[in-house]
């Protein structure tokens, strides 16, 4: 077969780091705590389980250290069907976690990171296998796996850099961290990045604080796509849904009713409805992008619905929610 013409292996592939996940109950306080739900979670790892799940291929690489709780999250992928198989696994180093308390209002919810030093945080080109990252329709990044350090910082552009000699889209998330690192200094960090994105997805908020965009959604829109070569620019917006915007085209969704259990995962969720929708045709029309965010937006909706930080979802299941008439009971 010709090179120019070989499927890749993957249609998704992402980069970033896992970590373990310990939460109390609602109602509950850390600093009185007896006993901690441990999930695994990564924003990157999330989008890919999700895709995994739609029936795309997707795989997932990182550096994650050799002991039985990192094993235990690559087991838990493997199971949900993401290729682990380029995970860089060393000796000695430690695996990031988090903390959270879960809150109603007046009270919000708290997130307690523990993640500085990570096996994650020292990536640098030497741990990527590069033919196994290309080999796909889509490389996914996000602002995160920026924030852990300078070498995963130079890792991402060289990782953007070599996704466009190869002909592979790249996919970036802003995905702010304010405890990783100021509005200022990821705006400004960030900017040369997102400029290289095929896709870019950013919360309204973040649009704002990081990068000055101001306006209504379609005013503010305009301002993050002028930032960026993006074929197409995602944005949410909370309960207000969503919009993409691509060239003169501005298409808006609103947010599906929902109960809310965990709100936790449910950006990396609306990531991985974007693009299915997207990797479903290669032409990136208006009409694609809008099923795109259809997907995204009642994706998003679902991983509300429950529990964890991955989004444990299926084809119809988001069939039934992309649907007109919703039944209390399935049965």
């Amino acid at each position: 077969m010709n090179e120019s013409t070989r499927t890749p292996r993957f249609d998704f592939v992402s980069l970033g780091e896992s970590m373990l996940r310990l939460s109390v109950p609602t109602g509950h306080r850390l600093d009185d705590t007896r006993v901690l739900d441990m999930e695994l979670a990564g924003a990157e790892s999330n989008v890919s389980v999700a895709l995994a799940r739609l029936g795309r291929r997707t795989g997932w690489v990182s550096r994650m250290p050799d002991h039985a709780l990192a094993q235990a999250i690559l087991r838990a992928l493997r199971s949900d069907g993401v290729d682990v198989s380029a995970v860089n696994c060393v000796p000695d180093e430690r695996l990031g976690t988090y903390f959270i308390e879960y809150a109603t209002p007046p009270r919000s919810t708290q997130v307690i990171y523990d993640r500085a030093d990570s096996a994650a945080s020292h990536m640098t080109t030497a741990d990527i296998d590069w033919d196994y990252l290309l080999d796909t329709r889509v490389l996914h990044l996000t602002g995160i796996t920026a924030a852990l350090s300078d070498n995963c910082y130079d890792l991402l552009g060289e990782a953007i850099q070599r996704a466009h000699a190869a002909g592979v889209r790249v996919s970036f998330d802003v995905n702010f961290r304010a405890k990783l690192w100021s509005a200022a200094t990821a705006g400004e960090k960030l900017r040369p990045l997102i400029a290289q994105a095929d896709i870019l997805l950013c919360k309204g908020a973040d649009a704002v604080s990081l990068f000055g965009c101001q306006g209504e959604p379609r005013k503010l829109m305009t301002q993050l796509k002028a930032l960026t070569h993006a074929t197409a620019v995602f944005c949410t917006f909370g309960e207000e849904g969503a919009a993409v915007l691509s060239g003169d085209d501005f298409v808006t969704q609103p947010a599906l009713p929902v109960q809310i259990v965990d709100r936790i995962g449910s950006g990396d969720a609306f990531a991985a409805g974007v693009l299915d929708g997207c990797l479903s045709r290669d032409d990136y029309s208006i009409s694609t992008l809008r099923e795109g965010l259809q997907r995204g937006v009642a994706l998003a909706a679902i991983a509300l619905s429950q529990f964890g930080d991955r989004v444990l979802s299926s084809r119809a299941e988001l069939n039934a929610a992309l649907g007109t008439e919703r039944l209390d009971i399935s049965r």
